[in-house]
Formats: C-alpha cells, sequence, structure tokens
C-alpha cells in the first residue's frame, strides 16, 4: 500500500477515531465516582450555606461530611401523606425519582405553576440543629426560571413561618440578569420575611421592583429579570403549597419537628 494513498489515510483516520473513543469513553467511566462524589458534596456545601452552618466555599470534603454529619439529619418524605418514608435518606435520589415514572406523578398544568411536568412521589428535606438559630427544616424546591430550571433550598425555622436562609445550587439564568438569584445580598433580603402565614399558605413572594422597607413578605425583584422572579414565586409557592410539602409541614405543626 502506498504511503500516501486514499485508503491508507481513511485507515489511520479510523483507527485514530477509535483510540480516541475508547480513551474518552474509558476516562468518563473511570471519573464517574469522583464526578458523582463532588456532586454529592456539592449539594451538601450549598445546604448547609443556605442554613447559615457554612461561609467558606472552599472547605475541605473532610470539614464538610464533618459539619454535615453532626448538624443534618436526611429524611425522606411521602408527599401525599406528608409523613416520614423507611427509605434510606442518604443513598436516596430524589431528582431520579421525580423522573421516573413509577415513582412520580404527572402534575396537571393547571396546578404546575412551577413548570416541572413530574413531581416525585417521595422527596428528601433536611432537619438541621443549629448552634444558635435552634432546629431548622430544610425544604429542596425546584422549578422553571427564563432558561433553566433552578435547584435550590429554602431553610424554616422551627415556627415553620420564618426563614432562615435561601440559596440556589443549580441554574443556568443569564449572568447578571436572572443569575443574580446567586447575589449574597438578595439571598441575605430572603432571611427573616415570613414564608407561610398562621393557616401555613405561601405568603412570601418576589415582587416586580422594590420590597416595601417595612413588609414580611416581599422580597425585591430581579432588575431586568422579570421572568425569573417570577419563577422564583412561582416555586417557592408550589413547594410549599398543598401539592408540594403542604400535608408535611401541617404534620409538623401538630407535632413539632
Amino acid at each position: 500500500m502506498k504511503k500516501d494513498s486514499v485508503l491508507k489515510t481513511f485507515l489511520v483516520a479510523a483507527a485514530l477515531c477509535v483510540f480516541c473513543s475508547i480513551l474518552v469513553s474509558t476516562s468518563a467511566v473511570m471519573l464517574k465516582p469522583l464526578q458523582e462524589a463532588n456532586r454529592k458534596n456539592d449539594i451538601k456545601k450549598n445546604l448547609l450555606m443556605a442554613c447559615k452552618l457554612l461561609d467558606d466555599p472552599n472547605i475541605s470534603s473532610e470539614q464538610l461530611e464533618k459539619i454535615y454529619s453532626e448538624r443534618v439529619t436526611a429524611k425522606v418524605v411521602n408527599i401525599e401523606t406528608g409523613e416520614y418514608d423507611s427509605r434510606d435518606a442518604e443513598s436516596f435520589d430524589a431528582v431520579k425519582a421525580a423522573k421516573a415514572p413509577a415513582t412520580s406523578i404527572q402534575i396537571p398544568s393547571s396546578k404546575d405553576i412551577a413548570r416541572i411536568k413530574r413531581r416525585g412521589k417521595f422527596v428528601k428535606i433536611f432537619l438541621v440543629d443549629h448552634p444558635t438559630s435552634g432546629k431548622l427544616i430544610v425544604l429542596p424546591a425546584h422549578g422553571k426560571g427564563l432558561w433553566s430550571t433552578l435547584w435550590g433550598f429554602l431553610a424554616i425555622g422551627e415556627d415553620l413561618k420564618t426563614i432562615r436562609g435561601f440559596g440556589f445550587y443549580q441554574h443556568g439564568e443569564t449572568p447578571g440578569l436572572g443569575g443574580e438569584v446567586d447575589n449574597l445580598a438578595w439571598k441575605k433580603s430572603w432571611e427573616g420575611k415570613q414564608a407561610l402565614d398562621d393557616a401555613l399558605n405561601p405568603i412570601v413572594k418576589v415582587i416586580k421592583g422594590r420590597a416595601k422597607s417595612d413588609s414580611t413578605t416581599e422580597i425585591d425583584g430581579l432588575s431586568g429579570a422579570t421572568l425569573t422572579s417570577k419563577g422564583v414565586s412561582n416555586l417557592i409557592h408550589y413547594w410549599l403549597g398543598e401539592h408540594g410539602f403542604g400535608a408535611y409541614l401541617a404534620n409538623l405543626k401538630r407535632t413539632g419537628l
């Protein structure tokens, strides 16, 4: 075969493609456990930051795990009954459960204000023993913004009303606009606001423009990001409402944290 033949060129190119494919596939398989561990650590880190147990995002994995294991108890909740389930909470993947037909339900469009289409029948929540704020409950919440699904945590005090912390750990909103959901000052503005009224109806909301200085339920809208702001309000109202954690919160009101 000639060195510069067309056939030899194709054979070399094909061999190179096969080699690169094997290399990429092998790397993906080998790195998957590390990626999964990093993903779980990132979620734990954002959870601790949402409930004010962590200030330094560059904390080591060992320190992160120590704080988490000492202060946080994860539990699986049956959304329909509001009762705890016997599933192992640490190994339970709520995101996968929300996608699988056997462990999720389709939300009627008239009820789907968070625009998530499906909701898991079981969801993982977190009970937190805070050294200064007392007992907290951290509820996961997600829903559509403008461009993406926002995934985050809402920390509520033992009175089941007062917001102690709030933040998203994953989204794809526009930097400088909807991406301002990551702004520390904006996240801090949620602290002390009232998430629910005495009847456990959701009352906190992100408004258009500036919130009144004496308001206990209004959050400043994100400048230039009306749809993201509305999406945040809607996802919070969905998960705090009767189709989200309503039954669970009602049970907590009767029994306490």
